[in-house]
């Protein structure tokens, strides 16, 4: 089953969610991160084996000004939460790459009984002094894509959706879209991805993995390791995939969805 549903959130946000996989298997909730969803989404198609897959999308994501709905870290965890009470699910598995996973994280900080299980992957949230982010926001696409891929000329294609940036109202179509995102990404990755995540993790007590590429240079192993450090060990497991940086869902969606789906032990 594939489809694409709007819900209507109780503050009245709606949000479209694209749902794959069968009726009656696991429920799992996948929050994208700040490039949004793209048209082709392999790992999902992947955990769709498995799970039910509910990908919603964010306010400030979709083609619709919705980006003055979200305006700090509570808002966007709360609006993660009432996407699930939207979808009637009770105690879904919650995944995030990125900044999906600094959501993620914040939502099982707040609620840990609510999950059923918890996948951080490539998760962005916590700072280390000693490796700093690069800043994605100064960034142009090709320069993106060498931060993001082990293939940039491969990145490259997947962060343009095969646009022809030689075609003007193309090249203006995703400037557009694409300021909207960040916009809406910045207010709680800018100028930092920190908003003191990492003072909260102690309340996590929802089953973890934590899925890492091994060439990711935006937020490199040792901010897997610290995750799991701050989780605890013995409740956050990590899993490292080789020949994947930071988007391993599109590099090596079939390891990382094998990862995730380890979640169901």
């Amino acid at each position: 089953m594939s489809e694409v549903r709007t819900v209507t959130t109780r503050r009245g946000i709606d949000a479209k969610v694209r749902v794959r996989g069968e009726r009656g298997n696991p429920a799992l909730v996948y929050l994208h991160g700040a490039g949004g969803l793209f048209p082709t989404e392999p790992m999902l198609d992947a955990l769709a084996e498995r799970f039910e897959v509910f990908a919603p999308e964010w306010p400030g994501f979709g083609e619709e000004p919705t980006e003055g709905h979200l305006e700090d870290m509570l808002d966007f965890s709360l609006h993660g939460w009432d996407l699930i009470d939207a979808l009637g699910l009770d105690r879904p598995h919650l995944a995030g790459h990125s900044m999906g996973g600094m959501i993620a994280a914040e939502m099982a900080a707040l609620n840990p009984s609510g999950l059923a299980g918890l996948a951080l992957v490539a998760a962005a949230g916590l700072w280390l002094d000693a490796h700093p982010v690069p800043d994605i926001f100064a960034m142009v696409p090709f320069e993106l894509a060498e931060v993001l891929f082990v293939d940039p000329a491969a990145g490259e294609k997947v962060l343009t959706a095969g646009l022809d940036f030689a075609d003007d109202d193309a090249l203006k179509l995703f400037l557009v879209g694409n300021a909207r995102k960040l916009g809406t990404a910045g207010k709680i990755l800018f100028p930092i991805p920190n908003r003191r995540l990492s003072k909260r993790l102690y309340r996590v007590t929802t089953p973890t993995v934590l899925v890492w590429g091994r060439q990711d240079k935006l937020f490199p192993l040792v901010y897997a390791e610290r995750y799991q450090e701050l989780l605890g060990a013995t409740q956050a497991r990590l899993e490292v995939v080789d020949e994947a940086a930071h988007m391993l869902p599109y590099e090596q969606p079939a390891a990382a969805a094998a990862a995730i789906a380890g979640l169901l032990g």
